[in-house]
C-alpha cells in the first residue's frame, strides 16, 4: 500500500500541488467489483482546500487517473455501518449517498480517522460521524493537549516521508566516507549502528549533565505552551469575528451581484425600448400625409409615397421574441393597420376618379382624330399616372384586394375608351378605302361599328363589276362566271396598301405604349416565358403559326406576364374583330388585296415577335395573320376553281385564255408586292398551285375547242406563259418555264405539220408508193422500171403542180392560219416561217428521192426553193 501511495503522490497529486494524507482501496457495494482508491488530500498552498479524490486504474495501461473529486466541506455524513463489529462497508453522504466496501476494516478505520481529524482541523466539526466507534475517535486525539493538531495529524497519518535535500546531502557525505557503503551494506549498517550508540550515549550524558537546563527548558516550554493556548484562544475569537465579517462580505457580494444584474437588465430593457421606438415610431409628418396628403399635386404625391414607404417599413419590422405580447406594440400595430386601410381607400378612390376623368378628357379629342386616320395619343395620361407607380407598388404589397379592384376598374374604363377610339379609327379607314360613306354602304358597311354585311350575291356582283373592263375583250369567247380577282388599277391598290399599312402602324405603337405603361404602373414583369393557350395552328411558309384565343379573363393567371396579356386582351378586345372586318372589306373590294395584307401583316408579326413573342400585339397580329393567310389561300383556290369553270364560245376563236392573262397579272403584281418580303414561301406555294391549274385547264380548253384548233390554243397560251415566266424570272417556276417552252415548241411543230398537210398531194402519194417499193426490197435505181412509177408517170404528176398553183395553195394556207391565230400574241409570222421551213424540207425530200430513184432522167420540179421563198415572202407582204 505504501508503494501505491507513493506512486499516487508522485503521478497525480504532486503536479496539482496537493498532499496525500490517507488512502483506502474500495469498490462499490452491490455491483461488480471494480477496485478504485479513495484519497484524502490537502493543498500545499493557502487557503488550504481539503478534498476526497477518487482514483481509478486506467483501462489502457498500468497508470492511474483522477476520476472525480469532492470538497470535504460538501461531505455531510460518514456512516461506518457498525460501531461494534468489524465491517468493511461505509457510506459517504455528498450530494448523494456513495456506498463503498473497503478491502479491509483496518484501511477503512484509518481513512475514517483521517477524515475526522481533517474535520476537526479545517471544518470545525461540521461532519456527522455515524456508527463510528468512540474508541476510534479517542485514539485519534493526541496525548498532549497543547500539541498542534496539524502536527499530530501528520505524525499519525503520514507513515512515509520523503527525504528532503539536506538529508539526502548528509547521507551522500556519509556514504562517501565509507568506501564499502555500497559493496557491503551490512558492514556499513553496523558501523552506523555503532556510531548511533556512541551518539546516544553522548546525548544521555549531555542530558544528565544539563538536567538543570532541561528543567528550565521544560518550564519555558510549559510557559510557551500556555502562551500558545492563549494565542489560540485569541485566534479562535478572531476567527469567530472574521466569520461574521465573512458572512457580511458574502451578503455584500450577493448584493453587488444583484445590483449588477439589475443594471444589465436595465441596459437590455433600454435597448429593446430604443429598438421599438426607432423602428415602430412613424413621424407626425408621415401620418399627416397619409391622412390628408394631396394626391393631385406632384409634391403631395411624393410626400404620400415617402410616408407609405415609412409605414410599410414600420409594419414589416422584424420584432424580437416577446415584443408582440406588449400592449403598446399591439396598439401601435393596430394604429398602423388603420392608417394603411385609410390611405389605401383614399388612394383607390382618387385613382378611380383619375381613370374616369381620363375617359371624359379623351372623348373630347375623338372628333378631331376621326377626320384623320390617326389614333389619339395617350402619353400625357400615362405620364400623369406614372407618378403613382410607387404608390401602386405599395398598394400591391399591402392591400392586394384594392390593387386588384383598381386593376379591374382601369381595364373597364380604358376598354370602353379604346373601343370608341378604335372603332371610329377603323370607320375612317374603311371610308378612305371605299371612297365615301355612300360607297362604303355599297360594300356592306353601316354605322360606327364598321361591321361588314352583305351576301354572297353582293360579293359576286362586286367582283363582276370590278373585272368588267379586262374581260370585255374576251366576253364573246368565255363566260368567266364569278371571278374574285378585281381589275382595280395600280393606284387604287397602292392606296389600299398605304391605308392598311397606316392602320397597322397606328395600332402597333398604341399597343406597345399601353403594355409598357401597364407593366410600369401596375408593377408587373414583362420578361417571363409564358406558355400560350394553343387552340389552332396553320402552316405558313413551311412553319406553323399558332392562333391563341383572346377570350377575356377566362384564362388562369399563372404569372405576372399572363396578367399583362389578359389586361391587354380586355382593354383591346375590339382590335382583332375590327382588323378582321377591315380585312374582309379589302378582300371584297379586290381579292388581290390579300397579297398586300399578307406581306404587311407578316412583316408586323415578325417585328412584334422579335420584341416579345408572347406579347398581346404579337399574339393578336398572329391571329389576324392566320385570317389573312386564309383569304390569300381562298383567293388562290378561287382562281383555280374559276379556271376549271371556264367555258369557251363555239363561235369565236379562243386566243389567250383569260385565266392565263389573270396569272400574268397576278404574278406581276405579286412579284412587286413580295419583293424582299419575309414570307416568300407562301407565294411560291401559290405559284406552284396556280401554274399547275393553268397548265391543266389550258389543255382542257384546247381539247374542248371547236372553232380554234387544239394545237393553236396550246401553242399560243404556252407561248404566253413562257414569255411571262421569262420576263418575271420566278426562281421557283424554272421547271414550269422549261415545260411551257417545250409544250409551245411541240404544238407549234404539230400545228405546222397539220396545217401544211400535203400541199403537193398527188406528188406526195406518188413518192409514198416509191418509198413503199423500196421498203419491200426493190433497189432505188430499179424503181423507175415499175410500170406505175416510171419516168412518164413522174413527169405527169410534176406537171400538175406548176409554180402558179403552188403559190395559190400557199396563199390559201396563209389566210387559214391568219384566221386561227389571235392578234395579241402576234405569232403569225413565227408560224408562217415555220411552215416555209417545213415546205422546203418536204421539197428537198422529194428532190432527193428523184435523184436516187431516177438518176440521169433529167426530171425536175416545176419550181425551185428560191421560188418557194419568193412566194412566201410575197404572200406575207401582201397581207
Amino acid at each position: 500500500m505504501t508503494a501505491i501511495k507513493h506512486a499516487l503522490q508522485r503521478d497525480i497529486f504532486t503536479p496539482n500541488d496537493e498532499r496525500l494524507l490517507s488512502i483506502v482501496n474500495v469498490c462499490k457495494a452491490g455491483k461488480k467489483k471494480k477496485n478504485c482508491f479513495l484519497c484524502a488530500t490537502v493543498t500545499t498552498e493557502r487557503p488550504v482546500q481539503v478534498k476526497v479524490v477518487k482514483v481509478k486504474k486506467s483501462d489502457k495501461g498500468d497508470f492511474y487517473k483522477r476520476q472525480i473529486a469532492w470538497a470535504l466541506r460538501d461531505l455531510a455524513v460518514v456512516d461506518a455501518k457498525d460501531a461494534i463489529k468489524e465491517n468493511p462497508e461505509f457510506d459517504l453522504h455528498f450530494e448523494k449517498i456513495y456506498k463503498w466496501v473497503a478491502s479491509s476494516t483496518a484501511e477503512k478505520n484509518a481513512f475514517i480517522s483521517c477524515i475526522w481529524k481533517l474535520n476537526q482541523r479545517y471544518l470545525r466539526k461540521k461532519i456527522d460521524f455515524v456508527n463510528v466507534s468512540s474508541q476510534l475517535l479517542e485514539e485519534s486525539v493526541p496525548s498532549g493537549e497543547n500539541q498542534s493538531v496539524t502536527g499530530g495529524d501528520e505524525e499519525a497519518v503520514d507513515e512515509y516521508q520523503e527525504l528532503n535535500a539536506r538529508e539526502e546531502q548528509d547521507i551522500e557525505i556519509m556514504m562517501e566516507g565509507c568506501e564499502y557503503a555500497i559493496s557491503n551494506a551490512e558492514a556499513f549498517a553496523e558501523k552506523l549502528s555503532r556510531e548511533l550508540q556512541v551518539l546516544d550515549g553522548a546525548n544521555i550524558q549531555s542530558i544528565m549533565a544539563s538536567e538543570k537546563q532541561v528543567n528550565i527548558l521544560m518550564k519555558l516550554l510549559d510557559e510557551a505552551l500556555k502562551e500558545v493556548d492563549q494565542i489560540e484562544l485569541k485566534l479562535s475569537s478572531y476567527e469567530e469575528m472574521l466569520q461574521s465579517v465573512k458572512e457580511q462580505m458574502d451578503q455584500i457580494s450577493e448584493s453587488n451581484h444583484l445590483i449588477h444584474l439589475s443594471n444589465t437588465n436595465n441596459v437590455k430593457l433600454l435597448s429593446e425600448i430604443e429598438f421599438l421606438v426607432n423602428h415602430m415610431d412613424l413621424a407626425k409628418g408621415h401620418i399627416k400625409a397619409l391622412q390628408e396628403g394631396d394626391l393631385a399635386s406632384s409634391r403631395g404625391i411624393e410626400a404620400c409615397t415617402n410616408a407609405a414607404d415609412a409605414l410599410l417599413q414600420c409594419m414589416n419590422v422584424a420584432l424580437r421574441p416577446g415584443h408582440d405580447m406588449l400592449l403598446a406594440v399591439k396598439q401601435q400595430q393596430q394604429r398602423f393597420s388603420d392608417l394603411r386601410e385609410h390611405f389605401a381607400r383614399r388612394l383607390a378612390s382618387h385613382l378611380n376618379n383619375v381613370f374616369v376623368q381620363q375617359g371624359h378628357d379623351q372623348s373630347s379629342t375623338l372628333a378631331q382624330h376621326s377626320i384623320e386616320l390617326t389614333l389619339p395619343n395617350h402619353h400625357p395620361f400615362h405620364r400623369d399616372l406614372l407618378r403613382y407607380a410607387k404608390l401602386m407598388e405599395w398598394l400591391k404589397s399591402t392591400d392586394y384586394g384594392k390593387y386588384e379592384g383598381l386593376t379591374k376598374n382601369y381595364m373597364d374604363y380604358l376598354s370602353r375608351l379604346y373601343e370608341r377610339e378604335i372603332k371610329d379609327f377603323f370607320e375612317v379607314a374603311k371610308i378612305k378605302m371605299t371612297g365615301t360613306t355612300k360607297e362604303s354602304k355599297k360594300f356592306g358597311l353601316h354605322g360606327s361599328s364598321g361591321k361588314l354585311t352583305g351576301s354572297t350575291s353582293s360579293l359576286n356582283k362586286l367582283s363582276v363589276q370590278s373585272s368588267g373592263n379586262r374581260r370585255s375583250q374576251s366576253s364573246s369567247l368565255l363566260d368567266m362566271g364569278n371571278m374574285s380577282a378585281s381589275d382595280l388599277d395600280v393606284a387604287d391598290r397602292t392606296k389600299f396598301d398605304k391605308i392598311f399599312e397606316q392602320v397597322l402602324s397606328e395600332l402597333e405603337p398604341l399597343c406597345l405604349a399601353e403594355q409598357d405603361f401597364i407593366s410600369k404602373f401596375f408593377k408587373l414583369q414583362q420578361h417571363q416565358s409564358i406558355p400560350g393557350t394553343m387552340t389552332e395552328t396553320e402552316d405558313l411558309d413551311g412553319g406553323t403559326l399558332t392562333r391563341l384565343h383572346n377570350s377575356g379573363a377566362s384564362l388562369p393567371v399563372s404569372s405576372e406576364k399572363d396578367m399583362i396579356r389578359q389586361m391587354m386582351i380586355k382593354i383591346f378586345r375590339c382590335i382583332e374583330p375590327e382588323l378582321n372586318n377591315l380585312i374582309a372589306l379589302g378582300d371584297k373590294i379586290d381579292s388581290f388585296n390579300s397579297l398586300y395584307m399578307l406581306v404587311k401583316m407578316s412583316h408586323h408579326v415578325w417585328t412584334a415577335q422579335n420584341v416579345d413573342p408572347a406579347s398581346f400585339l404579337s399574339t393578336t397580329l398572329g391571329n389576324v395573320l392566320v385570317t389573312v393567310k386564309r383569304n390569300f389561300d381562298k383567293c388562290i383556290s378561287n382562281q383555280i376553281r374559276q379556271m376549271e369553270e371556264v367555258k369557251i364560245s363555239k363561235k369565236s376563236k379562243v386566243g389567250i385564255l383569260p385565266f392565263v392573262a389573270e396569272f400574268e397579272e397576278f404574278a406581276g403584281l405579286a412579284e412587286s408586292i413580295f419583293k424582299n418580303a419575309e414570307r416568300r414561301g407562301d407565294l411560291d406555294k401559290a405559284y406552284t398551285k396556280l401554274i399547275r391549274g393553268v397548265f391543266v385547264n389550258v389543255e382542257k380548253v384546247a381539247n374542248e375547242s371547236q372553232k380554234t384548233p387544239r394545237d393553236v390554243v396550246m401553242m399560243e397560251n404556252f407561248h404566253h406563259i413562257f414569255a411571262t415566266l421569262s420576263r418575271l424570272k420566278i426562281s421557283c417556276l424554272e421547271a414550269e418555264k422549261k415545260e411551257a417552252k417545250q409544250k409551245y415548241t411541240d404544238h407549234l411543230q404539230s400545228y405546222v405539220i397539220y396545217s401544211l398537210g400535203q400541199p403537193l398531194e398527188k406528188l406526195n402519194h406518188f413518192f409514198e408508193g416509191v418509198e413503199a417499193r423500196v421498203a419491200q426490197g426493190i433497189r432505188e435505181e430499179e424503181v423507175s422500171y415499175q410500170l406505175a412509177f416510171n419516168k412518164q408517170e413522174l413527169r405527169k404528176v410534176i406537171k400538175e403542180y406548176p409554180g402558179k398553183e403552188v403559190k395559190k395553195g400557199l396563199d390559201n394556207l396563209y389566210k387559214k392560219v391568219d384566221k386561227h391565230l389571235c392578234e395579241e400574241e402576234n405569232l403569225l409570222q413565227v408560224v408562217w416561217h415555220s411552215m416555209q421551213d417545213e415546205f422546203i424540207r418536204q421539197y428537198k425530200h422529194f428532190e432527193g428521192l428523184i435523184a436516187r430513184c431516177y438518176p440521169g432522167s433529167g426530171v425536175t420540179m416545176e419550181f425551185t426553193i428560191q421560188d418557194i421563198l419568193d412566194y412566201c415572202s410575197s404572200i406575207a407582204q401582201s397581207h
